[in-house]
Formats: C-alpha cells, sequence, structure tokens
C-alpha cells in the first residue's frame, strides 16, 4: 500500500469514521432519552387519568351505596307500582324524604345517563323498574339477562358494583360509548337480594378527562385508548379506533404487564410508542400511543445537520487529499522513482525542486548527495582499475618468466643431445611466442591465441614427441572474439606437467570452444592422472597475500602453501579472469583422480573492437 492510500486510509479510520460512530452514537442516545422522557411523562399522565377516571366511578359507587344505604331502591322495589318510580319524572311532593334526598343527590351529578332496577322478587314479566328513564333505549329482558353470563358474575360480587365499558355487552348497555355499572342490591334488613341496579354515566365527563390532559409537545400526534383485556378498544375520544382489535392493528394484546409498561411498536401502520396503565380495579388497560416521527422531529433535525456535517468533512477530505495530500506524495513518489533508477545505476538521475517547503529541500539534499555518491564512485572506479591493471601486470609477469624457465629448459636439453634442427625450430617458435607475450596489449583476438597456443604445443612436443597428442577444435567464426592472452597455455601446461606425469599411455588434449547464452567457453580436456580431491579442495579464487609477520617453520609452511596456490597456472588464470570480468566468471574444474580433467574456462564474448567498452562496463 502505498502513502497516498495510507494517509487516504488513516483520514478515513481516524476522523470520517470515528465521526460517523459518533454521530450514530449521539443519535441513539438522544432517541433513548427522548423515548426514556416520553415514557415518564406518558406514566405520570395515564396515572392522573386512570385516577381521574377512577374518581368518577368512585363518585358514581357513593351514589348507588347512598341509594342502597337510604332504602331509596328498596322502596321503589316495593311500590305498589313500580313503573311510576321515575325520579326524574315524578312529583316532587309526591316523594317522600329519602326520595327527594336521593333525587337531590342525583342532580349533583348530570353525567348520570339513565338508571333501572331489575326486580328479582317479581314474578311476572314486566319487572324492569325505571329509576331514570332514556329516551331510544329499551332495557334487555330479565329472563334474558338472567341466562347471561354477567348474572352470575353480579351474584357471586354479592353487591360490590361491576363496571362495564362500551361494546363489551352491547346487548345490555347499548352502542353508545357510555359506561355502565351493575350491582346486587340488597334487603338491609334481612341481606335478602332484592333486585340488580343498572347506572349509565354519560361520556361527556370521560371526555373531559382526556381534553384536559396532554403529553409534553406531542399531544397532537397522542392518541388514547382504553382496552379490556382482549385487546378490544373499549372507549376512543376520537371514535376512531372504538370497537377494533388491537391485533387488527398490529400490536399484540398480550405483549403488557401489571402496572405501567411501555413498547416501540408499530400502530396501525406508524411506527409509536405505545403506553400502557393497567387499572386493576377495572380490568381495564389505558394506553396512550404516540407517533415516534413526530417525537423524533428534533432527533431527525440532528440527524440530518449530522449528516451534512459529516459530508462536508468528507468532501473537505477529498478536496484536501486531492490537493495538499497528493502534492506531498507525488513529490515523494517522484523521489522514490529516482531512487529506484539509481538502485539500478543511473547516477545521473536528478530531482528538480519545486516550491520553498521542505520536499524542495529534500529534493537538493538528494541532488547533493547523488553528486556526492557519483564523485566518489569515479574515484573508486578509477582506483578499482589502477588497481586491475596493477594486478594483471604482477600476474603476468609471473606467467612469462615461468614460461620461459620451461622452454630454455627443453632448448637446453635438445642442445645437449645434439638435436640442432629441433634447437632451431622451438627457437623460432619460442620467438613468436614471445612477440604475442610483449605486446602492451592485455587482450588479443581468440584466433591469435590459439597461433601461440600452437607454438607452445609445438614446442612441447619436440620435447615430450610421445607424450601426448593434441586436438583443437574451434570455430573459425569465434576467433575474433576477445581474451586475455595467455589464458589457454597455463590450462595445456597444467594438463602436461601434472596429468601426464608419470602415466604409461598416450595423453590426449582437446582444446574446443563454443558459445552459450553471450558468453565464450574455452574447454580444455586431456585424459591424464586427473586432481586428486584434496587438491581440488585447496582450489581458491582471490586467495589474499600472506602477512608480513608469518615468521618460523610454521609461517613458511603456510607462505609455500598459499604462494603454491596462487603462484602460476590455473589460479593465476582464474584469477585474471575474475580480476577483468568480475566474480561471474572464472574457470570450472571437474576432475577425478585417474579419469583424467575437463577446464572450462568463460569469459564474455565480444569482438576485438569493442574490447574498450566492454572492459571500462566490466570495470564499473
Amino acid at each position: 500500500m502505498n502513502l497516498r492510500m495510507k494517509l487516504a486510509m488513516a483520514f478515513l479510520l481516524l476522523i470520517i469514521v470515528p465521526m460517523c460512530a459518533l454521530g450514530i452514537g449521539m443519535f441513539l442516545v438522544t432517541s433513548h432519552t427522548i423515548e426514556k422522557k416520553y415514557n415518564q411523562q406518558a406514566e405520570y399522565a395515564l396515572q392522573a387519568i386512570s385516577y381521574n377516571i377512577e374518581n368518577v366511578f368512585q363518585q358514581i359507587n357513593s351514589v348507588t351505596d347512598n341509594g342502597i344505604a337510604t332504602s331509596v331502591f328498596q322502596m321503589a322495589l316495593n311500590a305498589k307500582d313500580p313503573t311510576k318510580q321515575d325520579l326524574g319524572t315524578g312529583n316532587q311532593l309526591s316523594l317522600n324524604a329519602s326520595q327527594r334526598n336521593f333525587r337531590s343527590l342525583l342532580y349533583n351529578y348530570p353525567f348520570i345517563s339513565y338508571a333501572f332496577l331489575y326486580d328479582l322478587r317479581s314474578s311476572e314479566n314486566n319487572q324492569i323498574v325505571s329509576i331514570f328513564t332514556k329516551e331510544n333505549f329499551e332495557a334487555l329482558p330479565f329472563q334474558q339477562f338472567k341466562v347471561h353470563p354477567l348474572f352470575q358474575e353480579i351474584q357471586q360480587l354479592n353487591g360490590m358494583p361491576k363496571w362495564l365499558a362500551p361494546h363489551e355487552y352491547p346487548e345490555l348497555t347499548g352502542v353508545d360509548p357510555v359506561f355502565t355499572q351493575i350491582r346486587l342490591v340488597k334487603e338491609l334488613s334481612y341481606f335478602q337480594n332484592i333486585g340488580i341496579l343498572v347506572v349509565q354515566i354519560k361520556k361527556g365527563e370521560i371526555d373531559r378527562i382526556f381534553r384536559h390532559l396532554q403529553i409534553s409537545d406531542s399531544a397532537q400526534s397522542t392518541s388514547f385508548l382504553l382496552t379490556n383485556e382482549e385487546g378490544l378498544v373499549v372507549y376512543d375520544p376520537s371514535g376512531r379506533y372504538s370497537g377494533e382489535k388491537m391485533e387488527n392493528l398490529g400490536v399484540n394484546a398480550r405483549s403488557y404487564g401489571p402496572g405501567f409498561s411501555s413498547i416501540r411498536t408499530v400502530f396501525d401502520g406508524t411506527e409509536s410508542i405505545l403506553s400502557q396503565y393497567h387499572l386493576k380495579n377495572y380490568g381495564w388497560n389505558l394506553v396512550s400511543v404516540t407517533s415516534w416521527e413526530a417525537l423524533s422531529a428534533e432527533t431527525n433535525v440532528f440527524a440530518g445537520w449530522s449528516v451534512i456535517i459529516i459530508l462536508i468533512c468528507l468532501l473537505a477530505a477529498m478536496v484536501f487529499n486531492l490537493f495538499f495530500m497528493n502534492s506531498i506524495t507525488g513529490n515523494i513518489a517522484v523521489l522514490v522513482r529516482f531512487m529506484r533508477r539509481v538502485e539500478d545505476g543511473d547516477f545521473n538521475a536528478r530531482v528538480e525542486g519545486k516550491g520553498f517547503d521542505e520536499m524542495q529541500l529534500l529534493a537538493h539534499g538528494f541532488n547533493e548527495l547523488l553528486d556526492r555518491i557519483g564523485s566518489l564512485f569515479r574515484r573508486v572506479r578509477a582506483e578499482q582499475q589502477q588497481k586491475a591493471k596493477a594486478e594483471l601486470r604482477v600476474l603476468q609477469a609471473q606467467i612469462k618468466p615461468h614460461f620461459l624457465f620451461n622452454t630454455l629448459e627443453s632448448i637446453n636439453g635438445l642442445a645437449m643431445r645434439g638435436e640442432g634442427r629441433k634447437v632451431s625450430e622451438m627457437v623460432t617458435r619460442l620467438g613468436n611466442i614471445l612477440r604475442i607475450s610483449i605486446q602492451d596489449q592485455e587482450e588479443i583476438p581468440l584466433g591469435e591465441e590459439v597461433r601461440h597456443l600452437q607454438s607452445y604445443l609445438e614446442i612441447q612436443q619436440y620435447r615430450f614427441s610421445d607424450l601426448f597428442t593434441y586436438e583443437i577444435n574451434i570455430p573459425i567464426h569465434l576467433y575474433s572474439s576477445s581474451v586475455l592472452k595467455l589464458t589457454l597455455q597455463p590450462l595445456i601446461e597444467n594438463s602436461i606437467q601434472h596429468g601426464f606425469e608419470g602415466i604409461e599411455y598416450k595423453g590426449i588434449i582437446r582444446i574446443s570452444a563454443f558459445e552459450d547464452h553471450n558468453n565464450l567457453v574455452l574447454r580444455v580436456e586431456d585424459n591424464g592422472l586427473g586432481i586428486p580431491q584434496e587438491i581440488m579442495g585447496r582450489f581458491e579464487y582471490m586467495a589474499e597475500d600472506p602477512p608480513d609477520h608469518m615468521q618460523g617453520q610454521e609461517g613458511e609452511q603456510q607462505l609455500s602453501s598459499m604462494t603454491e596456490r596462487r603462484g602460476l597456472g590455473l589460479r593465476s588464470v582464474a584469477d585474471r579472469i575474475r580480476i577483468r570480468y568480475g566474480a561471474g566468471y572464472g574457470i570450472f574444474i571437474c576432475s577425478a583422480s585417474g579419469h583424467g580433467t575437463v577446464i572450462q574456462c568463460i569469459i564474455p564474448r565480444y569482438e576485438q573492437e569493442d574490447a574498450l567498452d566492454e572492459s571500462d562496463r566490466n570495470a564499473c
């Protein structure tokens, strides 16, 4: 991952993501706070509403308790003509004191809609005694009421009032949205059940309770419902959901618990908060439904502004990354590109500095560093070239006297045996060799090296005529390739002096050359004694000269060993090739005792006219 991507990821992970997380966290916390605050207010409101509703019912309970205690209902049931006991239309003068007092009490509670009694003692069909009549209302006949499930429940309550909500028992209370009280009336002397009182109150009193109560600023979006345990909406001040089932509105009525509870759910297709307070004495649940959209309006505004701020920050970050960060990372990328060019060996690369900031100083320092490196590199290269030339001259000087010594020794032997013709031919061959050896050029064409080798082999064959034969198999087109002079001769000398020493058969030396991947491979193969493994293990490239402090017998033995490894022959050829062409070139020896030796000399192949350029390139 490049620097630009790292900076972009850092900005995203360290700024944008935390800002988004902060915004989401604040939104969730705010939503939770709003919901919690609303639940608290809803609980207080529902408790107040339930208190007022219970107060209305308690007042009616007190009125009917008073009527039972003053025997008003008993007198109505015991009257000669029960059908004329309507306290709402009767003559005030014809009523007794108890009836007049009860009538005054009823007038103090104008929200009572109607009242009547079922006479439990009469055997006649007409067992309904009217207390307050109501237009367009016909009470359920006693014979039908007697088989109704409520009849048994009223009997079991033994005088305690039973309240019925609208829509629960329309056959008994009618279709108007009113609340109805039903209770057993007893004769006070013997506590005998003499009748059942049915009292209905007007809905206006309950509506007034809901009109004068609201929850915070969301009252316009809050609906109040009264439901029974079966999930039936028995009362809705607006009348919209009266008689509906909560399941049909998307709410499970069984999800509520005792006391106060609140859930966030979907009500009638709208996400809402439903708060419920259980009226334990009446078996109803007072429910408030508030639209979550109305509650979270401020939160949504806050969330909208947060999104806008985050988008603005993101846009600013993109602009910042596009202009400022791209400028920085672009300059760094340019520096990296030039550094890679330097790694590839281009020391002439220079960075063009722009501006006056730290990047310009960095580019200027980079250029100065390259100038110094280039200067040091040129100095080191010059010193290495001088060192290589000096080492080549030293090795060349080591080969020349060694070869001359061996050749003169051979001529001396021929002269002592009186073989003048052979002496003359050997002197001629030696002259050819010396003409090549004394040339100032370090590299010569392969063809000239072959001619030099042929002169050397003929000299050796004059000396050891029956010891060996040789074969030279080098393609003509390779004769123009450049090689270090005196490369093949030490290899052949190694085969003659060490490979054929003491053999009982005739030795063969095969000299060949071929091209392999732009390299020139010179191959010398003999069928001599081979090189023992312990001597092969002593072969080492570029061995250092022994230090001056080596003295004594042990020091002289080490010095002799190093001199043998480094002085002449194979070692000299290997060191010269390494010095001239680099560590990738040299000689490779394959030999085993009694199986001959194969030596391959690998050098770069180029023509004679390219020798100087190639030499400079390898020196670098």
